[in-house]
């Protein structure tokens, strides 16, 4: 028997994505989902690269179930969102989190569609691992842009990590649009700089590799 990937997902013709989303947080075990990440190494880096005071507004989008989030609460960051399509993601958070889940605020939102996320302000950092990938429209990353750029504050810093144009061309059944860092810089505009980039190569629990691109960028201008 062969073992089952992250690709083995079946969709049908029109996909529910949150639908989609919580079937596969709901049928998977976290670390056994193709996209966990025990230690967010690479992310934290970056993070601490930023230099944020404790209280900074941390908004990490397509959270999903992320150890990240108790490395930042390990951290003692004290406002941290997690914001996913998937409500049954969120809640398996939650459980994890135990008694350290009430210094989370949890949003259920649409990053192409937003009701939520848009009533936001000063956001101190945006971050996204593994979730502007599976936007294949223009007109899905131009309201995800359109989206970042309305919360983040000036100053403020984006990190995006996302599968790098040599990557996967598929994550649990979706196809994905894959990046480098130029791309990243053209749709954020002359706004953001270019602080770092770098190739990163994860492996995912199947023990198959995945190259992304990981960026850290700074709002220079509103």
């Amino acid at each position: 028997m062969t073992s089952k990937t992250e690709s083995d997902c079946q969709l049908p013709k029109a996909i529910n994505f949150t639908n989609h989303w919580d079937a596969a947080y709901s049928k998977t075990a976290t670390d056994a989902l193709g996209w966990y990440e025990e230690n967010s190494t690479p992310t934290l880096q970056l993070i601490e690269a930023c230099q944020l005071p404790k209280e900074a507004a941390i908004l990490n989008v397509g959270s999903g179930s992320s150890m990240l989030i108790d490395d930042l609460l390990d951290l003692k960051y004290s406002n941290v969102i997690a914001s996913d399509l998937s409500l049954e993601a969120l809640n398996q958070l939650k459980k994890r989190l135990k008694a350290a889940a009430d210094n989370v605020q949890y949003i259920v939102d649409d990053l192409t569609n937003s009701t939520v996320l848009k009533n936001l302000e000063n956001i101190d950092l945006w971050n996204d691992r593994a979730v502007l990938h599976f936007f294949l429209t223009e007109k899905e990353r131009t309201a995800y842009f359109d989206l970042l750029k309305r919360v983040v504050k000036k100053e403020g810093f984006v990190i995006i990590a996302t599968f790098a144009k040599e990557g996967a061309k598929k994550c649990c059944g979706l196809d994905v649009y894959r990046y480098n860092a130029e791309m990243l810089q053209k749709s954020l505009g002359t706004d953001f700089e270019l602080l770092k980039a770098f190739d990163y190569t994860f492996t995912n629990p199947n023990g198959d590799p995945r190259p992304y691109v990981y960026t850290l960028f700074k709002r220079v201008n509103v």
